[in-house]
């Protein structure tokens, strides 16, 4: 594993508690930043940040990202806890149930919407104030190679997915002139629980658009993330940074 310099770095990670997030999180830690682990399994929570707290600095809170008032008061406590916010990883997300669109349940697209893509502004909204008075700060929002090309029946998911990497490229936008880089990555499946909502179908579909063969492997999305939350990268902002194992195209 290539070192890479977090070191007195304060991070909030959203869907710490299982997944891509907890596997941020440990990278995080073993590059020396603090962590607060954001999830709305509180249970859950507590048992992975037990576990991780052997490894460095964990703070744990659980918050439904899609509720503005719970959004600002995790960040006001992680404040507290830590100091501070210098890295947010907006990585919170559910998949959604396989519909075409004309089936596709009206309250389960709105959920969909709620968690991944409203989750991920109120998060953004509630801490770059708090990054912008400190001058300093560094956002990776979480898409998907789904928001780039869209995959059928996940048509919310997909869509969730393009809305965030639009957002990015807004924030990133109005935060230039600031040292706050907002940059966003677009793996492809990673064998989480997730998964656990799709459809066989769905996911054997997914596997077989990935040029390299298999799902990508939550340790080298951590890695990624990693340098882009680092100070080296003091220059790119409101890109988009592909993980799709070769599937896309642009």
């Amino acid at each position: 594993m290539n070192a890479i310099d977090l070191d007195g770095q304060r991070a909030v990670v959203t869907g710490g508690g299982q997944g891509i997030g907890r596997a941020i999180a440990e990278r995080f830690l073993a590059s020396g930043a603090a962590v607060s682990l954001w999830d709305r399994d509180q249970q859950l929570l507590e048992a992975v940040a037990e576990e991780l707290s052997t490894q460095g600095r964990v703070r744990h809170i659980a918050v439904d990202v899609s509720d503005p008032a719970g959004v600002e008061a995790a960040t006001l406590a992680t404040i507290d806890a830590l100091g501070g916010i210098d890295i947010l990883v907006a990585n919170a997300g559910i998949a959604g149930p396989n519909h075409p669109v004309w089936e596709y349940p009206i309250e389960a697209w709105q959920q969909v919407l709620d968690v991944n893509l409203t989750g991920v502004f109120l998060c953004c909204r509630s801490v770059v104030p708090h990054m912008m008075r400190q001058k300093y700060g560094r956002i990776v929002n979480v898409a998907s190679i789904a928001g780039k090309e869209g995959n059928p029946t996940a048509s919310a998911y997909s869509a969730s997915k393009a809305g965030v990497i639009a957002l990015t490229k807004s924030l990133g936008k109005e935060l230039a002139g600031h040292d706050i880089a907002v940059n966003c990555i677009t793996p492809a499946a990673a064998q989480t629980r997730i998964l656990e909502q799709c459809t066989q179908a769905h996911i054997d579909y997914m596997l077989s658009k990935i040029p390299r063969g298999r799902f990508v492997l939550v340790d080298e999305i951590a890695g990624m993330v990693a340098w882009l939350v680092s100070k080296e990268n003091s220059f790119t902002t409101g890109a988009v940074f592909d993980l799709s194992g070769g599937r896309a195209t642009y």
